[in-house]
């Protein structure tokens, strides 16, 4: 990771040169029309220290919401630029799990209708860590065991409402609405979205919650009684009878509890199978979105890792897109496409067996509680490799992160006012694709043979690692972008908006802010800076500092000073506005942190150092040296083992303590070569904070090389 100086932050305009392939006719658009250049549109960073984050929700107001994985819920107010902490959950952070998505009531309106939507993993009693023992990792779900072994790490990911009075969710209003079991203490794909269709219906997607890294990158499908239930995919995905690895669909009522719509899955009732099932045989939906005008729900679904198809065990990883108009069997773990079956294949012996029948698929695991014999595999519109798709080439080679965007609304009133941002006509309907690991976005236009036609989405724009999107009530794109990293803030990571301003609209003030210290004891005295700012347009500017985040404006002076007399951390901001030209008054902000009374944590390894080897399966030991304002206390320290995969990662473990050691998981399914595998370790800690101070967070990485 790199680390943040906490000295600049800036808001970024990008306007680069048109980039897109000619645009292509699709039903209801009439003739092609060439599209918008880049310069027409304009990207605005609204928050640049987001934390890690996860998933963004855009109220009626156009003030943005924002997850991160440990726990926090985020704020931006656009009438102030100001960020704030709107609230926080105590949640479960090991591998992936944590705080995941958010989203609005369909009836938000502030007032009568406040709830706000949270996906989250509540601590439970799961096992953690004991720092005093460090050659033995309690938080960390055994391979191998009996069912009493792995009963300790049962646990659920929770779908729960909140309300959100003013700028502060009150988790006291929690209503709990429904729970999805997981298998915690071991790797992956635990995530989930929510969406909300025209009639109210509530859409959750999930994860298979089953370990791929034994695999050899085909299908995992352990059935051997004494392996970890996490490594088989048909206890999960092709079951029945659990939530995992679905979408679910269900309608919420006014105290929290749920009803069952008509028309999904299984009616209710059916023997061995759970009514909320609208999509099953999915592995990773991460993203999932739903358009309100006819009612196709759009899912993108993450693929194993497989770069070459084996006669023994099946085709190689293919990431998928669909617009399902209506409920079905989407393959996993038997299948990518219904003429791509996996092989069945036995963990205990080795051999391969028959090829898994895509029309009548059965479930034979002695872990599935539900139906043996599944619908149907359905056929998605899009899927795709690393390597060039002979059918999709538009899309390029790369990792294979799919990401199903939303599908734009226009609004002819959008565009009216002083300095409209609402995206032009020509992209009404069009859903939208982004890929995580290629930072592209796409438009997909399925036609009535079923070709897709494919073009370019604001190419020229830079993107980095987009995990969420979606379109606000004035029509521009809002999305949060996670950067290139491991699991904590990085250095691209940001919530930004897309505006379309056209040919000769107002751009937004690029606002620059620095500070000569930004941390130190009560009173202190700092000095900022707006030096580097600018505006497209060459426009006057007209500057607000808010040093102390509370709304109101401190000074006008581009380059002002200010004394923090009380301890605290804030995000002193500056909101720039330009007031000449035709279409004045558009604003952007930027912050920088300002600690007072408190220092963060430094955090290092003594060992081991980044560059160092290791082979996969190695106990690697570790030491972690952290100096601070206040007594260290090292049961706050935690380590976690990343698979680095490229610029991504997939986190393993994590244990506790200054020292302690890691075994590095095998990883199966993945080249080294290939795939630029890396063992990555980022050791954190948090202080407690005194005097009424926040807990500050340090945090260190390395990342080894692998041999053998």
């Amino acid at each position: 990771m790199i680390r943040r100086s906490g000295l600049v932050a800036a808001v970024t305009v990008l306007a680069a040169s048109m980039l897109a392939l000619p645009a292509t006719a699709h039903p209801g658009h009439g003739d092609p029309e060439p599209p918008p250049a880049d310069s027409e549109f304009q990207k605005v960073v609204l928050n640049d220290m987001p934390g890690e984050p996860i998933d963004l929700a855009v109220l009626p107001d156009k003030r943005v919401l924002h997850t991160t994985r440990d726990g926090q819920v985020w704020l931006n107010d656009p009438k102030t630029g100001l960020n704030t902490l709107a609230g926080e959950l105590d949640v479960y952070t090991n591998d992936e799990e944590g705080l995941q998505s958010v989203a609005i009531d369909p009836k938000f309106d502030g007032k009568k209708n406040r709830w706000v939507y949270l996906y989250y993993a509540p601590p439970l009693d799961t096992p953690i860590d004991d720092p005093s023992t460090p050659d033995v990792n309690e938080g960390e779900a055994p391979w191998t065991g009996d069912p009493e072994d792995f009963e300790p790490f049962k646990g659920v990911n929770r779908l729960s409402r909140f309300e959100l009075k003013g700028d502060r969710i009150d988790l006291s209003t929690e209503q709990e609405i429904i729970d999805v079991e997981q298998d915690r203490g071991i790797c992956c794909h635990v995530g989930g979205d929510i969406v909300f269709d025209a009639k109210g219906n509530l859409y959750l997607s999930t994860g298979d919650d089953t370990n791929p890294f034994e695999s050899d990158g085909y299908t995992p499908i352990d059935e051997r009684p004494d392996s970890n239930p996490a490594f088989d995919a048909q206890r999960a995905s092709a079951n029945t009878n659990d939530l995992r690895g679905k979408v679910l669909r269900i309608k919420v009522e006014k105290d929290g509890s749920y009803t069952i719509p008509k028309g999904n899955l299984f009616k209710a009732g059916t023997p061995d199978t759970r009514p909320e099932i609208y999509l099953m045989g999915l592995r990773n939906p991460f993203r999932i979105e739903l358009n309100q005008r006819t009612n196709e729900l759009y899912v993108a679904d993450y693929s194993p890792d497989a770069k070459d198809s084996d006669p023994a065990r099946g085709p190689f990883g293919q990431g998928k897109w669909f617009a399902a108009k209506k409920p079905g069997n989407h393959g996993w773990p038997y299948c990518i496409t219904p003429d791509q079956p996996y092989i069945e294949y036995d963990f205990a012996t080795g051999e391969s067996g028959e090829a898994f029948d895509c029309a009548k698929p059965v479930n034979d695991s002695p872990r599935n509680t539900g139906l043996r014999e599944l619908p149907p595999v359905e056929q998605p519109d899009v899927y795709y490799g690393n390597e060039i798709s002979d059918r999709f080439p538009d899309l390029g080679t790369g990792g294979v992160g799919p990401m199903a965007g939303p599908a734009y609304d226009y609004d002819k009133k959008a565009t009216k006012g002083r300095n409209p941002v609402a995206w032009p006509k020509q992209y009404d309907g069009t859903p939208l694709f982004y890929e995580w690991t290629r930072d592209y976005i796409k438009g997909f236009h399925v036609q009535k043979n079923g070709e897709v036609a494919i073009e370019d989405v604001v190419p020229g724009i830079d993107l980095s690692s987009v995990i969420d999107m979606e379109f606000g009530p004035d029509g521009a794109l809002y999305i949060l972008e996670y950067g290139k990293g491991y699991f904590s803030e990085n250095e691209e990571a940001r919530l930004a908006r897309i505006d379309y301003i056209g040919k000769n609209g107002n751009h937004a003030p690029v606002p620059q802010v620095s500070a000569d210290v930004t941390d130190g004891q009560a009173p202190l005295t700092v000095s900022f800076s707006s030096e580097g700012t600018t505006d497209p347009d060459g426009d006057k500017l007209k500057y607000a500092w808010d040093f102390e985040s509370d709304g109101k404006i401190d000074s006008r002076k581009e380059n002002p000073t200010h004394t923090f007399t009380e301890n605290g951390v804030y995000r002193a901001n500056l909101t720039v506005t330009d007031v000449g030209g035709k279409h004045r008054g558009k604003s952007a902000s930027a912050e920088v942190r300002i600690v007072v009374g408190n220092e963060t944590p430094v955090v290092e390894f003594v060992t081991p150092q980044t560059g160092d080897e290791f082979s996969f399966g190695q106990l690697v030991n570790f030491e972690v040296k952290v100096t601070d304002d206040q007594p260290v206390d090292c049961n706050r320290v935690t380590v976690t083992y990343i698979l680095g995969h490229d610029d991504h990662g997939h986190p393993m473990t994590s244990a506790a303590g200054c020292t302690g050691s890691i075994r590095t998981s095998l990883a199966g399914g993945h080249d080294p070569e290939r795939d630029n595998l890396r063992g990555v370790f980022v050791a954190s800690y948090t202080d407690p904070g005194e005097d009424g101070l926040p807990p500050l967070t340090g945090t260190a990485e390395v990342v080894l090389n692998p041999v053998g």
